[in-house]
């Protein structure tokens, strides 16, 4: 598919100086440039969250910074930890290893919601380079 586009003199200039140090043709670099620059693929997420990232795209910059600030209740830390440790012990009862799938599972689901607000931040010019920055001002 062909598309062209304006770009401003600087950001032109910026992109060839850049292709010719990286002996990289143009067009290629520009579309390296945009793919890296897009906000995350949702199709790429398990099935069963997408409609769930999907919605973040519509969040506020102060929504998708509470996702980005948002941690696993205290206790159901300390929980995992404990059923981490009981199932290396092979002491887990089939309840516990339920438990302790069901407690992996919110894990990993929270930490792809919280990278994927991140990365819309900075796609939406708003880069985090630590934590402190995902504070509310």
């Amino acid at each position: 598919m062909q598309l062209t586009i304006n770009l401003p003199d600087p950001a032109f200039q910026r992109l060839s100086r850049l292709a010719e140090l990286t002996n990289q043709p143009l067009s290629e670099l520009v579309i390296q440039s945009i793919a890296g620059n897009l906000p995350p693929a949702i199709e790429t997420a398990p099935v069963e969250i997408q409609a769930e990232l999907l919605t973040l795209q519509s969040l506020s910059v102060e929504g998708l910074r509470q996702i980005a600030q948002s941690q696993i209740p205290f206790v159901h830390q300390e929980r995992h930890i404990a059923l981490l440790e009981r199932n290396q012990e092979g002491l887990l009862t089939g309840e516990e290893q339920r438990e302790l799938q069901e407690l992996s599972l919110a894990a990993d689901r929270l930490m792809l919601k919280k990278a994927h607000a991140c990365a819309i931040l900075h796609w939406r010019g708003q880069p985090i380079r630590d934590l402190n920055q995902l504070s509310p001002n």
